[in-house]
């Protein structure tokens, strides 16, 4: 089928602010998607999230697929691994005897169906046999028949997905409220309450070598600097013995890490190391965000723009949420690092060169109506940026291992 749809996301949180999943939808332009839409999506995420060595290429993450009845019995379904696929199915469907039958099936198969609009007071006497979640429409008003309520679900089996939680008070409540999973527009927004703000020790030695790179320093310099943090160094090696780098043999020094690396790719790593050594408290779902958007960044620009381009492309995305990780204003994130001019346009603009592809990861994020006007201003595919989309997000899953 001619993908003519644009994939966004929105992460699901527990209550310990982890990220433990995905709700994945083609982007709405205010119309309702046929159910072909819909098949179309699982049969491009099994196409694109399956590997056939590696197998479920976002590991431990459950992937949340709107679906319809007609869908339900579809072979891409069986593709994907059921005790990480769950389908959020309209209470309304569930009405039909023969919709019933297969989700009971599904669920017999250990597929997770999430219960979409239901009556919260009979969820757990009637939906328990049928659903292994329910969303619960948070209101941040009357909370207590709110608990009242839950309490009684959470007799059941049947997990909580708590929507829409746009603030990290709201989702405090939700937490409280013993709500599983939570959906909401959280990524984008830092933990408040946490003094710590700026860069810490470790941080500080990272930007040094960074400017050191950019700068084609020699070796020998780079790894003195190296040599000052253990904990860098054991990462390094770490690293460039790692199974994805595949270097073969093992490397004990600093110096042939560092010469078989190559400048450019040791800058990228570098650059990933700078927002993960925070300590200002921020919420994990803001770091995997910065590292999806930055590879997303990266393989929009790979195509039309080049190597070297993209690499930059990677470096703005990353940066582009740098100061909410490090608690800073992003003048005062580039104030600590020379960056290319370039990318700094991009940073503060969104235009210039690079612009256009951090806006457009960004909106990918959001589930903008940006979308589909900014991929075709840059001349991308529907299949294209999808494609780039879901890569992105199983490459994060590495990182992050």
């Amino acid at each position: 089928m001619h993908q003519t749809n644009y994939i966004v996301r929105e992460p699901l949180l527990d209550p310990k602010q982890r990220v433990i999943g995905y709700e994945l939808c083609w982007q709405q332009n205010g119309h309702a998607f046929a159910d072909a839409d819909l098949e179309d999506l699982v049969g491009f995420v099994a196409a694109h999230l399956v590997d056939d060595e590696q197998g479920w290429l976002l590991r431990d993450k459950v992937l949340f697929l709107d679906a319809v009845p007609a869908m339900l019995s579809i072979d891409a379904l069986h593709a994907l691994p059921p005790e990480r696929t769950v389908l959020s199915v309209r209470a309304r469907d569930l009405a039909n005897a023969d919709t019933r039958a297969a989700v009971q099936g599904l669920r017999a198969g250990g597929v997770g169906i999430s219960i979409r609009g239901a009556n919260l007071d009979l969820l757990g006497r009637n939906l328990a046999p049928l659903a292994s979640y329910a969303e619960v429409k948070f209101a941040g008003t009357d909370v207590a028949t709110q608990a009242r309520t839950y309490a009684a679900a959470k007799q059941s089996t049947l997990r909580l997905v708590g929507r829409p939680v746009s603030t990290w008070q709201d989702f405090d409540a939700c937490a409280a409220l013993g709500i599983d999973s939570i959906v909401g527009k959280l990524h984008l927004t830092p933990r408040p309450g946490n003094p710590v703000k700026g860069m810490n020790p470790a941080q500080t030695i990272i930007l040094q070598l960074m400017q050191m790179v950019q700068n084609n320093d020699d070796v020998p310099r780079i790894e003195a600097v190296l040599k000052r943090d253990p904990a860098l160094t054991y990462k390094l090696l770490r690293f460039i013995n790692s199974a994805g780098f595949g270097a073969g043999r093992d490397i004990q020094s600093l110096r042939q890490a560092i010469a078989m690396l190559g400048y450019a790719p040791l800058y990228r790593w570098l650059v990933l190391l700078l927002a993960t050594a925070s300590s200002s408290g921020y919420s994990p779902v803001l770091m995997e965000t910065a590292v999806v958007r930055a590879r997303l960044c990266e393989l929009l620009g790979q195509k039309h723009l080049g190597k070297a381009d993209a690499e930059h492309l990677f470096v703005a995305g990353m940066f582009s949420l740098l100061d909410r990780l490090l608690g800073l204003t992003m003048q005062e994130v580039l104030d600590t690092i020379q960056l290319p001019d370039a990318v700094v346009r991009a940073l503060v603009t969104r235009d210039g060169a690079y612009g256009p592809y951090l806006a457009l990861a960004e909106a990918c994020e959001l589930n903008s109506n940006l979308v589909a006007s900014l991929a075709g201003s840059l001349e991308i595919s529907p299949a294209e940026v999808n494609k780039a989309h879901l890569s992105a997000l199983a490459w994060a899953q590495n990182v992050a291992a």
